[in-house]
């Protein structure tokens, strides 16, 4: 270089020469010693231009690398960033090669080049995953020691896309804060947020101090130094103008969300600085239109609404005009939360996990995929909770969850989700753009950091739903059952609001008279659950309408809270554990009576407690061999039989405790179950006897994961809850406990040191007797009894059973020993009427069950061989439940696998064998009849003149229950008899669920509405075309007819269509379709039918949205038709539907096979259809992809968090991203317009509303996928797909593509 710089030659020659002499030392091109040469010997003289002439030539030449090259030039000593003071010149020309060849394509590989071994030849950076060429390997390297980045950005920098991005971002920041250090600004005011330049402007005012002062006596380099900063501005304002720009900002941004922010405080700064100097006030436009290219970064889709599938996702739901009465016109799209609180409702299914967990992944979700503010968002919430509750304002008698569950989701399930929203961490690489673009742009101040911003988003919107919640007053009047704690509460607020402005502190009781006066409403209840949980403060009493004036009148005085404190609360759990004989069960009762049914401010708090009593500490003075839970018999039995109440179960479901009281319960079923029953007659009232202890237990336990149920034929077994799911479940609680966060209040504090959750897992096999009587139910179920060996334990146990409950009649008398009777009888005559104490024999609770089944086998078949009649089988069964009530689990279990085989022939029900329905079975059946045909079914014609009959298991069972009392006390057991009766009649023919309603309805007329909607449930389970219609019907209901879909003014969606307004009324009331749907689904036998009708429907509404677009089979649409605005929030309304409706019934094991099997194989398919207009075979495609997003969602969550329901996303959205990624290069079997749409619709839903999957796919995938995107010319999707997988997909192949993409 040296010796053509003294000869003068042209730069060809010197190119000529220095390639020479790198190739000759077996270095390749571009070289990065060549270039750390070049720049070295240019650093010495940066006043020669003939060495600027031939950097420039070798950069464009590619025998250096220009971005090496770059980075050499820009930092620490003796570099033209460092000097720019001293050398205007060499930095003005510096200005012009970053602005030349800071996006140049000789570094990135071309399209069609591979890194292979025959183009390399083996020379291949082994430490790099993806083996890129060894030359480039080493420019990364150099690129990475010269600037610092991976220290800086602390990212392990091995790719060279990491190496653009990253080269171009820390240039941005140098240049940045160089002209800000040049126009005199203290960058340490801003944070001392620094980019690559800290060390450079350390050694700039200590080594170029004299060379400045010189300087300034000459204004024509003065002049340069300040048309320097204005360039490097515009220099700036130039390169982010590009996509490419954009792009590398919003990797950086989603990626490293802390260092974006340091640059967007840096641009803020600047524009709020004061700019006294003309050059300064000069550089304020440029500013301004570099500060708007990167704010455009925040707006992550604003340039997909130049494409058609951009527009079509970027379209809001439809907001109708809020509605006074109820708000379910305010829009369609917010359906899914209704259908979840109503499903949550069936108390045949119990879920494991907490219904606030589920509820907050659900908020997350809808937010997203509707792109809605918070409040809207927190609004429709509201709004579902409360229309949860007032269709339960009037209900009919039975043995179901009733208001006390539906007001523990609104005040306390939904308050607790809530928090869950506002207190979640922020992940920028998994937030929604809707919600992350809206929190920045919307607060520009450099102060806060962006989570910051978001919570204060998402805490603004709740506090403003509230306030808009007023405006609902038809949603907002209490039922009578709170009409008082209403009341209470907007007396408080008066009181509180009456101190404030007289400045009084005197205090007082306000008597009821002034608390009717108040006219609270559900509003007042909502404000102060959440105030009680530090959502908000007592500012809402303040809030305009809240408190009446009229009302401001109360005299000066404090309320008396009607919801108990904690503090009150963790007494209570003391004074059941250390209290009196006396004060034990007493407080036991409390705590899991009203306490926990009406305390929704602390409810969350007592769920904790009672699950903590079920397995109470050993005392101090305890010793000897039996167990210490046998101390706590009183207190036990008080709480099991508190606990037991169908209202209290489902409530304690809703929290997610089911696994605790699972693990809870089953060291109390093998303590109690192994003792033997306790002689001498004891009452409820007294101290409880060892065999209802263990029944209260065992039943309960039985409840919780109902083994009576026979598992359903085709179903995965995770679709089965059993036992060792929910020890599973209890276990992963354990763990997850273990690596929570700190508490997030006093109260949670002080719940912590109260109530710490057992360390040490659970299996079933710690507890061999429950294990043994768990394994023979399973065998029971699966097959026939075997036979028993005669003189066995078992048989002998059996005979001893047989003899107590037919000695009467065998005349037969048990062996002597000590008797024990039990503490009531079921049909509430003394147990031992006519018995005599030594019949009864002393055995242990398992030994009987053991025995159990085979003592049923001997009498069914002696009724059935007519050695034993109807009568007698019926008061044997009732006094083998009377002498151990627990037994009825296992009688129920025997029967129902028993009906289910089909082998024991029909019995007639004429009421002389066996009870007679004829009083009432006609009309029954024509109520049934009428709740079907207003749901909009055609109700199944079947014989009427044909003799009711029952198979004998079912009979025997049916005639069993219907002789149990009506007592509160026995709430325990008649909360497993309703479910396991409708279980068992499932597997009967029609009409057996009439015959067991009327027998049910002559015995307890005042259960009569809801024995009606129970057996038109019933229709619904066994009959599949009322189920296809009764599901087409729900669409029509919510969606309106498929002739009027296309006319918003006419054709509202309507919630209240679809669930109504309340479930019963004054006789037979018309309940609606999805009322019927939810409370039934669950129990179909054939879900994939079921699958196929909601998928059939989802595909024939999203089809008919079209014909409102034109006829046409062009592709594009005409102009004038109806609205893409209103067709796209359309398609997602019946998609929205369609998932939930699928999902409410069939779980997620159904779900995941749409994913795996449905949606591929209707790709697949090749269909023979009629000539179709452009428009419906897109929006099919469009119908189908919202609806396969959600069958996602329901499986895996949308976060990256995983919950503890979810399936992973990488094996489950993986996967189905693979077979798309594949599907885009064959030839598929449907239409190619039809599956255009459903992938670009897919792909675009998920980088907009569930971005962290994208995380999940294999790399690989998405690069295909883009590729292919990019030939549908869909390139602001691939690129934002790409963007979404993060720097990893910045490998050199697709950073080529890239590349090549953007120009």
């Amino acid at each position: 270089m040296k010796r053509c710089h003294a000869r003068g030659e042209a730069l060809a020659v010197w190119s000529a020469e220095v390639t020479k002499c790198v190739v000759s030392r077996g270095l390749k091109l571009p070289s990065a010693e060549l270039g750390q040469v070049v720049v070295s010997h240019l650093s010495s003289n940066f006043g020669e231009p003939s060495l600027w002439k031939f950097l420039d030539h070798a950069m464009a030449s590619r025998l250096i690398s220009s971005l090496h090259a770059l980075s050499l030039l820009t930092p620490s000593c003796n570099r033209v960033l460092s000097c720019r003071q001293a050398q205007p010149e060499a930095y003005r020309l510096y200005l012009d090669l970053v602005a030349r060849y800071t996006f140049s394509l000789e570094d990135v590989p071309l399209k069609a080049t591979r890194y292979n071994s025959a183009n390399y030849s083996g020379f291949w950076c082994m430490e790099n995953a993806n083996r890129i060429p060894i030359k480039v390997c080493r420019i990364v390297r150099a690129i990475d020691a010269n600037l610092q980045l991976s220290r800086i950005y602390g990212i392990n920098i091995r790719e060279l896309g990491h190496t653009l991005v990253l080269f171009f971002f820390s240039t941005i920041v140098s240049l940045i804060d160089s002209t800000m250090d040049d126009w005199g600004l203290q960058i340490a005011s801003i944070g001392g947020l620094r980019g690559s330049s800290r060390s450079m402007e350390h050694h700039q005012r200590n080594v170029d101090i004299g060379g400045r002062e010189e300087n300034k006596r000459s204004g024509h380099r003065e002049y340069k130094r300040n048309m320097n900063s204005l360039i490097a501005m515009e220099v700036l304002e130039n390169l982010t103008r590009s996509r490419k720009a954009l792009a590398f900002l919003r990797l950086v941004h989603m990626n490293i969300p802390d260092k974006f922010i340091g640059l967007l405080r840096r641009l803020q700064f600047l524009e709020t600085c004061n700019l006294p100097s003309p050059n300064l006030i000069s550089a304020k436009e440029v500013l301004a239109r570099l500060s708007d290219n990167i704010q455009k970064v925040l707006a992550f889709e604003s340039d997909w609404k130049s494409s058609f599938i951009g527009m079509f996702l970027d379209i809001r739901s439809i907001k109708s005009i809020p509605c006074s009465d109820s708000g379910s016109a305010l829009s369609a799209c917010w359906v899914p939360f209704d259908l979840y609180m109503e499903t949550a409702m069936d108390a045949r299914l119990l879920p494991a996990t907490s219904m606030i967990v589920v509820l907050t992944e659900l908020i997350f979700s809808l937010q997203a995929l509707n792109r809605a503010s918070w409040q809207e968002t927190f609004l429709a919430l509201w709004l579902s909770a409360l229309r949860l509750v007032q269709r339960e304002r009037d209900p009919a008698e039975g043995p179901v969850p009733h208001l006390e569950a539906r007001l523990c989701i609104l005040l306390c399930i939904v308050p607790l989700a809530i928090t869950g929203v506002l207190m979640d961490d922020i992940d920028l690489s998994s937030t929604s753009s809707c919600d992350l673009s809206a929190s920045i742009l919307s607060d520009p101040g450099h102060g806060l950091r962006i989570d910051e911003k978001v919570h204060g988003l998402r805490r603004n919107g709740f506090i403003s739903s509230l306030q808009l919640l007023g405006q609902f007053s038809g949603l907002l009047h209490p039922p009578e059952l709170v009409q008082d704690a209403a009341n209470s509460a907007a007396a408080k607020a008066a009181n509180s609001s009456f101190k404030q402005m007289k400045g009084n502190d005197s205090t007082g009781v306000v008597d009821r008279d002034v608390m009717v006066k108040c006219g609270g409403n559900m509003r007042h209840l909502i404000v102060e659950a959440c105030i009680a949980r530090r959502l908000m403060d007592t500012s809402a009493y303040f809030w305009p309408g809240y408190v009446p004036t009229s009302e401001l009148s109360i005299p000066d005085s404090s309320m008396k809270e009607m919801s108990p404190c904690f503090s009150e609360i963790e007494k209570l759990y003391h004074v059941a554990l250390t209290g009196s004989n006396e004060e034990k069960p007493a407080a036991a009762r409390i705590m899991c009576g009203a306490s926990l049914s009406w305390g929704w401010n602390i409810q969350e708090h007592v769920v904790k407690f009672v699950v903590k009593l079920l397995s109470p500490p050993v005392l101090s003075g305890h010793n000897g061999p039996q167990s210490h839970f046998v101390d706590y018999a009183p207190m036990l039995g008080a709480l099991l039989f508190g606990a037991s109440s169908v209202d209290t179960v489902h409530i304690l479901s809703l929290h997610g405790v089911v696994p605790e009281v699972a693990a809870a319960l089953m060291p109390l079923c093998e303590v109690y179950g192994s003792l033997p029953s306790s002689s001498g007659e004891s009452r409820i009232s007294e101290e409880p006897s060892v065999y209802m202890v263990f029944s209260a237990a065992f039943l309960l336990l039985l409840r919780l994961w109902k083994f009576y149920k026979r598992p359903l034929e085709g179903l995965a077994t995770r679709a089965t809850l059993t036992l060792e799911y929910l020890m599973l479940m209890h276990n992963f609680h354990i763990s997850s406990a273990s690596h929570n966060s700190a508490p997030q209040n006093e109260v949670n504090s002080s719940m912590n040191q109260t109530i710490s959750a057992s360390d040490k897992p659970v299996y079933i096999d710690n507890y061999p007797r429950l294990r043994a009587c768990y394994c023979q139910n399973k065998s029971c179920i699966a097959s026939p009894l075997s036979g028993l060996c005669s003189g066995s334990p078992v048989h002998q146990v059996a005979n001893k059973i047989l003899s107590m409950i037919y000695w009467k009649i065998t005349r037969s008398t048990s062996p002597s020993g000590n008797s024990s009777t039990t503490d009531s009888s079921l049909g509430g005559s003394p147990t031992s009427a006519g018995e005599e104490p030594h019949q009864r024999p002393v055995l242990c609770a398992w030994e009987v069950l053991e025995a159990i089944p085979f003592v049923l086998e001997a009498i069914l078949t002696a009724c059935a061989h007519g050695r034993l009649s109807s009568r007698d089988l019926t008061t044997g069964l009732r006094d083998l439940i009377n002498f151990l009530p627990a037994s009825l689990g296992t009688i129920i279990s025997y029967f129902s696998a028993e009906v289910s085989r089909g082998i024991w022939r029909p019995v007639p029900m004429n009421g002389i064998d066996w009870p007679s329905p004829a009083q009432t079975i006609r009309s029954l059946e024509s109520e049934i009849k009428e709740v079907i045909a207003a749901a909009g079914v055609n109700a199944p014609s079947y014989p009427t003149d044909v003799e009711p009959m029952l198979p004998l298991p079912m009979a025997a069972l049916v005639s069993l229950t219907i002789t149990f009392k009506l007592d509160k006390r026995l709430e325990y057991i008649l909360a497993v008899v309703g479910p396991a009766t409708e279980i068992c009649a499932s597997f009967c023919p029609w009409p057996s669920m009439p015959i067991i309603g009327s027998l049910w309805a002559q015995k307890v007329r005042r259960w009569h509405k809801f024995i009606v909607v129970s057996c038109s449930l019933s229709v619904f389970r066994q009959n599949k075309e009322a189920l296809a219609q009764l599901v087409r019907s729900c669409f029509t209901s919510f969606l309106g007819p498929l002739n009027d879909l296309n006319h918003p003014l006419t054709n509202r969606p309507c919630t209240e269509g679809l669930l109504g307004i309340k479930v019963s009324a004054p006789g037979v009331p018309p309940i609606a379709p999805g009322f019927l749907y939810l409370h039934s689904c669950r129990s179909v036998h054939d879900k994939q039918y079921l699958r196929d009708t909601v998928i059939r429907l989802v595909v024939e509404y999203g089809s008919k949205l079209a014909t409102g677009c034109g006829e046409t089979s062009s592709a594009r649409l005409r102009s004038g038709q109806a609205s893409l605005y209103l067709a796209a929030a359309r398609i997602k309304e019946v998609a929205l539907l369609g998932g939930s409706l699928l999902c409410s019934a069939v779980g997620t094991h159904i779900a995941q096979e749409v994913l795996r099997e449905t949606i591929p194989t209707w790709l697949l398919t090749t269909r023979e259809e009629k000539q179709r207009s452009f428009a419906s075979r897109m929006y099919e495609g469009y119908a189908m992809a919202y609806f396969a997003y959600l069958m996602a969602y329901f499986s895996c969550g949308t976060r990256a968090k995983t919950a503890p329901w979810s399936y992973s996303p990488r094996l489950l959205i993986g996967a189905h991203m693979d077979f798309l990624a594949g599907a885009m290069n064959v030839s598929l079997g449907c239409d190619p317009v039809t599956s255009k749409a459903y992938v670009s619709c897919f792909v675009g839903v998920v980088v907009t509303s569930a971005p962290a999957w994208v995380r999940e796919v294999k790399h690989q995938t998405l690069v295909s996928l883009a590729r292919g995107l990019w030939g549908w010319r869909e390139c602001e999707l691939a690129l934002s797909l790409l963007e979404r997988g993060g720097f990893e997909t910045m490998g050199p192949q697709p950073l080529a593509e890239f590349f090549s993409v953007m120009d």
